[in-house]
């Protein structure tokens, strides 16, 4: 049975509304990411040291936090796989260094 798709629009800052095709399960994902992306470009907007930047520095400055943070999440999540590996080896050879003779 193949997923339900939903044609919605996002808007962005104060750019021209976005149409776009999503599977029904990812549309929560798509709103939260509007959601924080419009709130942080308008609480960034507002700021003082921000006010001779334009709608599109602003834009440009939370798309660049975003990657920051996903980045840093890619690499926590990385590390933490590692770590788990590592501790899978050490449980393994734990465990079987009684059952090999």
């Amino acid at each position: 049975m193949s997923e339900i798709i939903h044609n919605i629009s996002i808007r962005i800052a104060d750019l021209p509304r976005i149409p776009l095709t999503v599977p029904e399960s990812q549309e929560p994902l798509v709103r939260r990411a509007e959601e924080n992306i419009n709130g942080l470009w308008k609480k960034w907007k507002e700021r003082d040291e921000f006010r001779d930047k334009s709608s599109a520095e602003v834009l440009a400055m939370v798309t660049f936090r975003f990657a920051q943070l996903y980045y840093s999440n890619l690499e926590a999540a990385e590390s933490l796989d590692h770590i788990l590996g590592s501790l899978e080896q050490e449980l393994d050879s734990l465990l079987l260094d009684d059952i090999v003779p």
